[in-house]
């Protein structure tokens, strides 16, 4: 399977880690859309009807954080399907079970191969 084309959003308050995200990924051959918070993530999500593979989802951001925006799209029919990937810089090593459609945490600073390798496996389930 090819990465062509495949829609991601990466949702991340750091302007400068969303900026590298979308270029690593779409370097990668990944259609990248990004948002700077979760409200801004829900805004995109429940406007398109081209729904993205996969949400790499910042857990800590303003307005909305990533358990909010979790919450938001297991209520929402249109959402609840659309698999998350968890991004922290929380290094507690606890194990984050939001009850969703979560297939994966990726730790900050984000280890570029790593995440593309989280990235592949996480839209191929």
């Amino acid at each position: 399977m090819t990465n062509e084309g495949v829609p991601l959003l990466v949702v991340d308050d750091d302007d400068d880690l969303r900026s590298l995200l979308a270029e690593v990924l779409e370097d990668d051959g990944y259609a990248v859309t990004t948002a700077a918070d979760g409200a801004e993530a829900l805004r995109i999500l429940r406007s398109t009807t081209a729904r993205p593979r996969l949400v790499l989802l910042d857990l800590v951001m303003p307005l909305l954080d990533g358990r909010e925006v979790c919450d938001a799209m297991q209520a929402d029919a249109d959402l609840r399907d659309i698999p998350v990937l968890l991004l922290t810089g929380d290094t507690t090593g606890e194990t984050l079970d939001l009850g969703r459609r979560t297939v994966g945490l990726v730790h900050k600073p984000i280890d570029l191969d790593r995440l593309l390798a989280s990235v592949d496996r996480a839209w191929r389930r």
